[in-house]
């Protein structure tokens, strides 16, 4: 089994689409890397050589992936809500931040229980 930055590739699909399971690398990442890497993309994750596997690790370093990237977007959101600016107040709230509507399908948007948004009239 391929272990590239503690995670586990799943050995049954191919390489293009293993690389996906790593946080921050998504299917256009995944192709840049192998072809830098000079690694087949149609390559099962199982047939792997550890040469090919030395190579995509090297390429793999290269990007902010995983727990650095998790990291940094944690910090980008509490930078804003200490600022207090409209994102950040709506991440504090548990709201939906991008302009969403409230009032008819904000529970499954951030997922939870109801939060009471302003006074409705019923």
């Amino acid at each position: 089994m391929a272990r590239i930055k503690g995670i586990d590739l799943p050995n049954n699909k191919r390489i293009e689409i293993a690389l996906t399971y790593i946080y921050g690398i998504g299917r256009k990442l995944s192709k840049k890397i192998l072809t830098d890497a000079n690694v087949n993309i149609n390559t099962k994750a199982k047939d792997l050589t550890d040469d090919e596997l030395t190579r995509i690790r090297t390429e793999v370093d290269k990007y902010l992936v995983e727990g650095d990237l998790r990291r940094e977007v944690s910090m980008n959101i509490k930078n804003l809500m200490e600022i207090k600016c409209y994102r950040g107040t709506r991440h504090a709230k548990k709201l939906p931040v991008r302009g969403q509507r409230t009032n008819r399908n904000a529970v499954t948007a951030r997922g939870g229980k109801r939060k009471t948004v302003a006074n409705k009239k019923k």
